[in-house]
């Protein structure tokens, strides 16, 4: 009998030398994917770089977020921010190693995928046979593995760490904040990490595809309005205080993020002159903030230029 489904395949049951003796169609085990023939293969193949990269975005979304609401809560006095964002790095650095050591191959810090071949890879389950119109196959699983459940793996170590180990710290080190505010920044991690899960199960697909454009963009606006509430109009105002430019770098890395991930760097010749373009969002706002002034703006009205 013919396998229907696109994602329905026979797996195999018996092997003795080149005899294989193999199932009724359904769904493939975990760990392997339908072959052309509609036969499950293990997924044996190394990821690839853009596979790298959409992991590392899911994996930096976390701690984005753990710095923004540290940064959020702690006030601009308060010492203990900078020994909360180095614990975060440290949490969610921890997360990532445990995450691939516990994933296949077990022990290694190393993984074994599926290639991913189009969208509908990430949502097998809309793809169920009705051979009858009646019965439905039930042939959902993780064809795009181990880049869907993996994530989920990932945010669940990053928050047993985060619960083991920030509350102890705030505690000792926050003396600057009351006692409400200690952990408001923790809270808000119970609050997104939620989000983050709900937006993989369903938008896991479509932020593989969109990812780097998401990041190119709201590195940008960020970095935009960053320089705007600072009131960055010159290079001196920039230089004149360190978390300035520690802010620039940490946006000019996530541009050359950007641009690594939509080039692919598939011709390494041509795709790497392209991260001559990291700073030119950064000068071209510091060259043109004198035009933007409201108060040159205003006056230039009222003069009746």
């Amino acid at each position: 009998m013919a396998c229907l489904g696109l994602y329905c395949g026979k797996t195999l049951l018996f092997k003795n030398g080149s005899t294989e003796i193999y199932g009724e169609c359904g769904v493939c085990p975990r760990g392997q994917r339908t072959n052309a023939q509609k036969y499950c293969q293990p997924c044996a193949e190394s990821p690839e770089l853009y596979d790298w990269l959409y992991l590392g975005f899911m994996a930096m979304l976390p701690l984005v977020l753990h710095w923004f609401f540290i940064e959020w809560y702690s006030g601009k006095k308060s010492s203990s921010a900078l020994f909360q964002h180095i614990t975060a790095l440290f949490e969610c650095s921890m997360a990532a190693v445990i995450t691939l050591l516990v994933s296949d191959p077990v022990g290694v810090l190393y993984i074994r995928s599926c290639r991913v071949l189009m969208l509908s890879d990430w949502y097998t389950m809309l793809y169920n046979p009705s051979p009858d119109y009646v019965t439905t196959v039930h042939c959902t699983h993780e064809a795009v593995y181990p880049l869907y459940t993996i994530v989920f793996i990932y945010y669940a170590f990053c928050l047993v760490l985060m619960m083991l180990l920030r509350p102890l710290l705030v505690k000792k080190i926050a003396c600057g904040l009351g006692k409400s505010d200690r952990f408001k920044s923790i809270y808000a991690a119970l609050y997104f990490f939620p989000i983050l899960t709900v937006l993989q199960a369903v938008g896991g697909g479509l932020l593989y595809y969109a990812f780097p454009y998401i990041i190119l963009v709201l590195s940008l606006v960020t970095l935009a309005v960053y320089m705007s509430a600072s009131e960055i109009e010159n290079c001196y105002d920039l230089l004149v205080r360190k978390k300035r430019l520690i802010v620039l770098f940490s946006h000019w890395l996530l541009h050359a993020y950007g641009i690594i991930s939509i080039s692919r760097v598939d011709k390494l010749e041509q795709d790497l002159p392209l991260l001559a373009l990291v700073p030119t969002p950064a000068l071209f706002y510091l060259f043109t903030a004198k035009f933007t002034e409201p108060s040159r703006i205003l006056s230039e009205g009222a003069n009746g230029h």
